[in-house]
C-alpha cells in the first residue's frame, strides 16, 4: 500500500468543485425522482433516533441536511467530497460492535444496543475542516466518557486510540486505484480530551441514524478540533500510555498535527486558516470572510486543557 505524498494531493484535487456539483445534482435528482441510489444505506440512515437535548447549541443557522450528507471527507470511499455519498451504498453498518481494550480494568465489546443505552443526546456543534469549510450540525450521540467509565481506565492510561473498520470489498477507497492512505484509519486523543464533556461518539444527525457517508454507525466528534480528528466507523478503542499514531499526522506531520486544535494563527502550509467558508445558505458556500475562532469558538470550555502549552508548536 503506497500512500500519496502530501505534495501530490493539493487541495484543488482533493476538492474537485465542478465534479462535486455534478454529483450533488445527481443525488438531488435521485431523491426528487423517488428512487434510492443504495437502498440498504438509505434505509439505515432514515431510521429515527430518539435523543434528549444535550445543552450545547451555538445558536447559529443549521447547515442544510442535504449538504451535511453530500459533502464529506471519508477517504475510505474516495478522495472527492461527493465520493462518500456516491460510493458508500454497499457498506453495511450492522451488526456492529466496538472493542475497548488496552490499559483498562474491564475490557469489553459493546454492540449498538449497548452504545445506545449509554444515553443519547442531541448536541448542535459548530464544526470546521482543515480545508477552511465549516458546518453547524445537530449530532446525536453520547459522551465518550460514559463509555470509558464502563471499562475503568488504569492509572497508567494517558491516551485513547481509535481505529476504523477495514472492508475493502465495501470501501473502494481502501483498495485499487482509489487507495490513498494506509489502513486502518487511526486517530487519538489525550485521555483528558477524551473525557471532556464536549467529546462525543455520534450515532446520528438530524434525528436519524448516521448515513454511511457520515461515519455510520458510530464516529468521534470533537468540535474544537479540525475535522480529520473525527474518525468514522469505529471498531476499536484502545487506552495507552504512549501517544498513539494518527493517520494524517503520520502521513504529513508538518501539515496535520496530533492535537489539531482549530487555530487561526497556525496556517496549513498550503492555505490560510484565518477565515472559513460556511457550507449552505446563500449559495453552496456562504461568506468567505467569516473569521476562524480559536478552538472553533469553544475556548471557554477547552482552553484549560492546554494551559502552558505552545499551541503553535503543538498544533
Amino acid at each position: 500500500m503506497r500512500p500519496y505524498r502530501p505534495s501530490a494531493v493539493p487541495g484543488s484535487e482533493i476538492t474537485p468543485e465542478a465534479s462535486y456539483f455534478q454529483r450533488r445534482d445527481l443525488l438531488r435528482m435521485a431523491v426528487a425522482g423517488g428512487f434510492a441510489l443504495a437502498a440498504p444505506s438509505l434505509a439505515y440512515a432514515t431510521e429515527k433516533l430518539e435523543a434528549k437535548p444535550g445543552g450545547y447549541d451555538p445558536k447559529e443557522e443549521l447547515t442544510p441536511e442535504a449538504d451535511v450528507t453530500s459533502y464529506n471527507n471519508f477517504y475510505e470511499f474516495g478522495t472527492g467530497k461527493a465520493d462518500p455519498a456516491t460510493n458508500s451504498g454497499a457498506f453495511n453498518p450492522r451488526p456492529w460492535s466496538i472493542k475497548v481494550d488496552g490499559l483498562v480494568n474491564k475490557p469489553a465489546e459493546f454492540d449498538l444496543d449497548a452504545l445506545t443505552a449509554l444515553g443519547l443526546e442531541e448536541r448542535i456543534y459548530r464544526m470546521r475542516c482543515v480545508e477552511a469549510w465549516s458546518m453547524v450540525i445537530p449530532w446525536i450521540g453520547f459522551p465518550l466518557s460514559a463509555l470509558l467509565d464502563k471499562v475503568d481506565p488504569m492509572g497508567s492510561a494517558k491516551y485513547v486510540a481509535f481505529e476504523t473498520v477495514v472492508r475493502p470489498e465495501e470501501m473502494p477507497g481502501q483498495s485499487g486505484v482509489f487507495q490513498s492512505l494506509s489502513w486502518p484509519y487511526v486517530e487519538g486523543l489525550r485521555l483528558d480530551e477524551a473525557r471532556h464533556p464536549l467529546t462525543i461518539l455520534s450515532m446520528g444527525l438530524y434525528g436519524k441514524k448516521l448515513p454511511n457517508q457520515n461515519g455510520a454507525p458510530v464516529r468521534l466528534v470533537t468540535p474544537w478540533k479540525y475535522g480529520f480528528k473525527g474518525i468514522k466507523s469505529i471498531v476499536r478503542i484502545t487506552l495507552t500510555e504512549e501517544q498513539p499514531a494518527s493517520t494524517w499526522n503520520r502521513l504529513a506531520p508538518n501539515e496535520y498535527g496530533f492535537y489539531a486544535n482549530v487555530n487561526p494563527d497556525v496556517d496549513h502550509p498550503r492555505w490560510s486558516q484565518a477565515k472559513e467558508n460556511r457550507v449552505g445558505g446563500g449559495g453552496f458556500f456562504g461568506s468567505n470572510d467569516r473569521p476562524t475562532l480559536p478552538f472553533n469558538g469553544y475556548g471557554d470550555e477547552v482552553a484549560g486543557l492546554y494551559a502552558g502549552m505552545d499551541l503553535k508548536a503543538n498544533f
